[in-house]
């Protein structure tokens, strides 16, 4: 074994120690350095962090939108139904079904159902139908038997006891004849002294009882034709009546067993369901409000007599049904414009809205309180590329300004009714009273106070130690309604005219006066409207509530928040804010002159 020489190891024990100094002075510079750097940056940070962050005002397009999902149906749909009656409470299983999507033409099967059931009972009722064609032949055969007896009796029957009666009559007259001439004879000779009166009294006998049998004769034919026969006829005629009704009534029941066997036919027949019409297969499906199934159109699915099965959607006819928050419903008229966005579309489709539910849609078992109301957009020239049950996004215009001059939401300060912008005037700060107008959820339009080109304030609630505000006397809540409705533009006024002023129904609004609604330039007196502006202007982390922190902003909404907060859940939804604002409104006798006031700024309830 080589020993290594003490001059070397010594060598190679001092080059390693200066590696190990130099990485420990290179982790000390360098941390220095991140040290020094993180404190530099971190002071500048807090110095910006304190500084007013600025916004320069500018004019341009402004378009109030309310935007929505919505699913693509089509609003002219031919449904295929069920014909085949429910045997019970569950109904007919599906054996085969067509592939939803599938292109259809006009007779194609669809659905074919189970009729083994109906095949058995054509079976059972084909021997029914038999047995009473049998009882329909037998009820002929003797109501014909019956009118040849009646016939039989009158022209034979009766006609032979007459005749055999006037023959007894006539052998009778002619016996009363001759014991009429031998008593004349007889009377003759006794007055001759011929014979004795006991020979006369013999034939006088004799021509009684001649008498007797002719009287007795006609007797037996008057009786035979006004009794017997009449008689004869009664029972002859009932017999006919009773052969008749006995084969109507046989008839009846075959013409009922008839309708039975057709009617098991068509039963048959409708298991097999066929395409009306043309176009795409779409199927029925249900589902029920906590999100489970009640039907869904699948082999072994069990249908209902007149059930829809099938859809085919009319293509040139789609729609897009949006569910929208109660909070926006009062902002979307019918003949508003809108576009719509589906991903297997190119480019934005336009529509138009065709329908507004009066009615909430029917809440489901783990939906939230806030009620949504179905919106009903026709799109106008459909592509063939969009289809039914897609998502679309819809972009409803309720206004659109073509110029106008507008600041961030967040810009604006509001106090006791009345709209501030801190203004940045050189090196010193500016207090500016502003008249706002429409707003959406991201900016405010300015009817007057500032102009293109001015520096404002976005965090003005952070710097109101730079604000100089002027004295604003209190005014009631009853006061300061009054004079939103008092705002209001007169419902002629004309609006702006964006990119469908061509559209019927007033542009971009069908119709509606200038200002939109639900908010500034909105519909100031809707509670809906004003509440939503106010958590708008309140909600400083973009959740859609208020917390009590973000109330503390407003001394009125700070001062209310435990009566707002009706669930105690610690925050203050617009659902809540709205009701707030009704029962206040009710209270002061449900609204002031002017009605839904279409002007004014939103204000805290």
């Amino acid at each position: 074994m080589h020993r290594i020489p003490k001059r070397l190891s010594r060598r190679t024990n001092s080059r390693r120690a200066s590696i190990w100094l130099i990485i420990v002075i290179v982790m000390a510079i360098t941390g220095a350095i991140g040290v020094g750097w993180w404190q530099f940056s971190g002071s500048k940070f807090r110095r910006d962090d304190n500084l007013p962050m600025l916004h320069t005002v500018e004019s341009g397009p402004f378009d109030h939108v309310v935007l929505e999902q919505g699913e693509i149906e089509s609003s002219s749909n031919v449904e295929i139904k069920s014909k085949v009656k429910s045997r019970g409470a569950s109904g007919t299983p599906i054996i085969w079904v067509i592939d939803e999507g599938a292109y259809a033409k006009q007779g194609d099967e669809l659905v074919r159902l189970d009729s083994s059931a109906y095949e058995q009972e054509f079976k059972q009722q084909r021997i029914v139908l038999n047995s009473a064609e049998a009882s329909v032949i037998a009820s002929d055969a003797a109501l014909k038997k019956a009118i040849i007896a009646r016939e039989e009796y009158l022209e034979g029957t009766y006609l032979n006891e007459r005749t055999a009666i006037l023959s007894e009559i006539a052998l009778a007259q002619q016996e009363m004849r001759k014991a009429e001439l031998s008593l004349a004879s007889a009377e003759r000779l006794a007055a001759k002294g011929t014979l004795k009166s006991l020979q006369i009294e013999a034939e006088q006998f004799a021509v009684q009882n001649a008498r007797n049998k002719l009287e007795a004769a006609e007797g037996k034919l008057r009786v035979l034709d006004e009794l017997t026969k009449a008689k004869m006829l009664v029972q002859y005629d009932s017999d006919i009546e009773a052969a008749r009704a006995k084969l109507e009534s046989d008839q009846s029941s075959l013409a009922e067993e008839k309708n039975k066997l057709k009617e098991i036919e068509a039963q048959i027949e409708a298991c097999t369901i066929r395409s009306p019409a043309e176009g795409q297969v779409v199927y029925a499906n249900k589902f029920s409000s906590r999100g489970g199934s009640e039907f869904v159109v699948e082999p072994g699915a069990m249908v209902r007599e007149q059930q829809t099965v099938i859809v085919i959607p009319d293509p040139n006819k789609m729609q897009v049904k949006a569910k929208i928050n109660e909070s926006k419903i009062t902002l979307i008229n019918e003949g508003m414009p809108t576009k719509i966005r589906v991903s297997a579309s190119q480019g934005d489709l336009l529509g138009r809205v065709e329908k507004v539910n009066k009615y909430a849609e029917p809440g489901s078992w783990f939906s939230s309180a806030v009620k949504e109301y179905a919106t009903f957009i026709r799109i106008i020239d459909p592509p063939p590329t969009i289809r039914t049950g897609m998502t679309a996004e819809v972009r409803i215009f309720v206004e659109q300004i073509p110029d106008a001059i507008q600041v961030p939401v967040h810009a604006i300060y509001e106090l006791k009714g009345h709209h501030f912008a801190l203004i940045r005037s050189g090196s010193s700060w500016e207090t500016r009273e502003l008249k706002i107008g429409a707003t959406n959820e991201k900016f405010v339009t300015i009817k007057d106070g500032l102009t293109v080109g001015d520096q404002v304030v976005l965090n003005p609630r952070e710097h109101l130690t730079l604000m100089k505000l002027p004295e604003i006397e209190e005014v009631s809540d009853r006061e300061k309604l009054a004079e939103i409705a008092a705002s209001a533009p007169p419902p002629s006024q004309s609006r702006g005219r964006g990119e469908f002023a061509d559209a019927p129904n007033g542009g971009a609004a069908g119709g509606r006066p200038s200002g939109g609604a639900g908010g500034p330039g909105g519909a100031g007196m809707d509670p809906a409207a004003i509440a939503s502006m106010s958590i708008q202007r309140l909600d400083t982390d973009s959740d859609g509530k208020i917390s009590k922190d973000e109330a503390s902003q407003d001394e009125r909404m700070s001062g209310r928040f435990s009566e707002v907060d009706t669930n105690n859940d610690g925050f203050i939804d617009a659902g809540e804010m709205a009701a707030s604002l009704r029962k206040m409104m009710q209270q002061m006798g449900g609204g002031f002159q002017g009605g839904r006031g279409q002007g004014g700024p939103a204000s805290n309830p």
